[in-house]
């Protein structure tokens, strides 16, 4: 395992850390890396920064991240919030979710694909609710939300297993229903 660091495009200095072993657990990055991947990993993911997932390694888990390089194999879902590539050896067992995709001529993807925008057409960032949050916010019971999820009435997403819902979907799903 290599640590050190080194400057990035700004010219400021990122911590860099290369694994090549076998790994299991839940990484959470909170500051910036630059984090390779070289060998194997079972849990979770959560890089803040650039990540790489090298020609040799095997990743069974749920991967978030803002940059994500992914060479080798890995078996779960793929969020990113700046972009994902996929080089020619890459193998995903898994659905992403990303704004921006580029894939080589090779890559292998068996799952869905979601482009995604953080920014709605005004350029502001798009508020994302949780249920309860939903219930809060449009003053009704939890189970209400539920009642409406079931039978599809209501704009939702998930992520995660969990039910999100986009907050300006909501609004003019209010008016166009006539919610009280």
């Amino acid at each position: 395992m290599f640590k050190g660091s080194r400057e990035n495009a700004e010219g400021k200095k990122s911590k860099v850390l290369d694994v090549d072993a076998s790994m299991q657990g839940s990484l959470v990055f909170k500051d910036a890396v630059d984090l390779k991947i070289s060998g194997q990993f079972e849990g979770s993911l959560d890089v803040k920064g650039n990540l790489t997932v090298g020609e040799n390694a095997s990743v069974n888990a749920e991967v978030k991240g803002e940059n994500i390089t992914v060479s080798g194999k890995i078996v779960g879902d793929i969020i990113t919030s700046s972009k994902l590539t996929l080089t020619r050896t890459a193998r995903i067992i898994g659905d992403i979710k990303t704004p921006v995709l580029k894939v080589e001529e090779g890559a292998v993807l068996q799952g869905n694909c979601q482009m995604i925008s953080n920014e709605e057409p005004s350029g502001k960032k798009k508020e994302i609710l949780n249920t309860e949050q939903l219930a809060e916010y449009l003053e009704v019971e939890f189970d209400e939300v539920d009642e409406w999820i079931k039978n599809r009435k209501i704009p939702a997403f998930k992520e995660n297993n969990e039910w999100k819902f986009d907050k300006a979907k909501i609004d003019a799903w209010v008016v166009s229903e006539k919610i009280k």
